[in-house]
């Protein structure tokens, strides 16, 4: 009985975490690398939304840390197979997009993206460039920072640190 129950809370742990995943690719969003206040009010409301639905009437400690066992170790599979497979890391995660080249702007994409003005502006100062015809490349990367190369050699370019880079075996060749 008791291990019938724990079978129960893996198997709707499992659910809710593709669920998510899904979710999280089919609205669009980029990696969660920066949060503005309303999806910090979204994610805070979808885990108390979601809690019930993986542990189920267990509220007991063991109940929670094997939801929580679950939940990790699938994510850890999942980036496994991500850095070995390229089609697999491809179905999961977004794609760099140019948002500027050489000044110009691409309006089309920064309104798919959702991009503000104030949003672009912010970048392109955090990366010590005034204006946007100084801006040589912007690129929405994968995990939702924006990159910003200007024709100046003597601008540092960024002064933000990426979390780290994604090297898969497939890049390595």
């Amino acid at each position: 009985m008791i291990m019938a129950e724990y079978l129960d809370i893996i198997v709707r742990s499992l659910a809710v975490y593709v669920f998510m995943l899904l979710a999280i690719r089919l609205t669009g969003k980029k990696e969660l690398s920066q949060l503005n206040t309303t999806d910090v009010v979204l994610i805070l409301l979808i885990s108390n939304a979601v809690q019930n639905a993986m542990v189920g009437n267990n509220t007991s400690l063991a109940g929670g840390l094997v939801a929580a066992a679950v939940l990790f170790t699938l994510n850890f599979i999942l980036k496994k197979v991500m850095f070995k497979s390229r089609w697999f890391r491809n179905l999961l995660t977004e794609k760099p997009e140019i948002l500027i080249h050489n000044g110009n702007l691409d309006f089309a994409m920064l309104s798919k993206l959702g991009i503000t003005n104030e949003e672009l502006r912010e970048a392109i100062r955090e990366h010590g460039v005034e204006k946007y015809k100084d801006v040589k490349l912007a690129i929405m990367e994968a995990d939702g920072n924006i990159s910003i190369i200007s024709g100046d050699e003597n601008l540092k370019q960024s002064q933000y640190k990426r979390k780290r880079k994604h090297k898969s075996l497939g890049d390595l060749n």
